[in-house]
């Protein structure tokens, strides 16, 4: 099966080095020296349960690829326009499209069912970029549990023992080309799941996200450390509180787990993606992670103080560093 990695960072090359151990046929688009290291002398990825070296086809454009039997895009959000822009030479007549990031995806509402089905979403989808480019029909929703990092450009190491990918279609079915894309992804070790909530696994990844995300932004610290503090931890809990009514809203149930989910971080010396952007002055994911859940709740009269405050500071901090610019409606 011929799988192609849109974003050859820490999480697509973990991903990438996964498949091609379990027999896809694998190529990577990225770009920058780890691209190149990958180019030149392959890619290893530093696992918990061994070491993994795989020489997946590299590029820097989608037209020195041709089709696939599926994409996997794992770019942070603020990139989408461009994969929008770029993706066109890798989809062929069948060609599905995962979409495993973090945050709110642009598809959320589409086959949703209610009165808010097919609502569009302009921050993350600016002119229905990808709407036009890739279709609702292509798309299958996924979210990745991988704490991981590159350690020197063709280097990636995945930091934690518990890691998984989860898929499934907007609408819920169990598709057989979502089985097909999580076959080589199981059998290189990494468990991949085909689920018929997707949009509950996205909230469940999502309250990570904005538990810890504005939090240790604004520390400069890891998850660990940040914490430690028991003020910053009191209010992590209420973040997650906060973050379950917002899914709860809409129709989401994550229980009342909000102290456990804050304890099953508290001995994590792992950076969130947002402030490691913060640190690399990248573009941060600001809309997809904090402010577009802000909107829903707003919308749907959820009172959320903490993360309206720390989301605010968040902004401004990200702002003042030059790596978040509003997004145009």
């Amino acid at each position: 099966m011929r799988i192609c990695v849109y974003g050859a960072g820490a999480i697509g090359g973990h991903l990438a080095g996964r498949l091609a151990k379990g027999g896809a046929d694998v190529s990577v688009i990225g770009r920058g020296a780890h691209l190149e290291a990958i180019r030149e002398r392959g890619l290893t990825v530093r696992a918990k349960d061994g070491e993994l070296f795989s020489r997946p086809r590299a590029a820097t454009r989608a037209d020195e690829l041709g089709p696939q039997d599926a994409v996997i895009v794992t770019v942070k959000a603020p990139a989408l326009p461009a994969v929008a822009a770029g993706i066109a030479p890798l989809l062929g007549p069948e060609t599905a499209v995962a979409f495993v990031m973090n945050g709110i995806p642009w598809w959320y509402f589409d086959r949703h069912g209610g009165p808010m089905d097919g609502r569009r979403l302009p921050a993350i989808d600016p002119g229905d970029a990808l709407r036009r480019a890739i279709g609702v029909e292509r798309t299958i929703g996924g979210v990745v549990y991988s704490a991981c990092h590159v350690e020197s450009p063709g280097v990636v190491v995945s930091e934690h023992g518990d890691i998984r990918v989860i898929l499934g279609e907007p609408d819920g079915s169990l598709s057989a080309r979502a089985q097909a894309i999580a076959a080589p992804m199981e059998a290189g070790g990494m468990p991949c799941p085909v689920v018929a909530d997707i949009r509950n696994r996205v909230w469940a990844k999502l309250m990570g996200n904005l538990t810890t995300g504005p939090l240790c932004l604004l520390s400069r610290r890891d998850m660990k450390v940040t914490l430690a503090d028991p003020l910053l931890r009191a209010t992590a809990v209420r973040l997650a509180d906060e973050g379950a009514a917002i899914a709860a809203a809409l129709g989401q149930d994550l229980g009342n787990a909000s102290e456990q989910r804050v304890a099953r971080m508290t001995n994590t010396a792992h950076k969130p993606s947002i402030l490691q952007d913060l640190e690399l002055g990248r573009p941060m994911e600001m809309e997809a992670l904090l402010l577009e859940p802000l909107r829903l709740a707003r919308e749907l009269g959820v009172p959320t103080p903490t993360l309206e405050l720390l989301v605010h500071l968040a902004a401004q901090a990200a702002q003042a560093a030059g790596c978040h610019q509003p997004a145009v409606a």
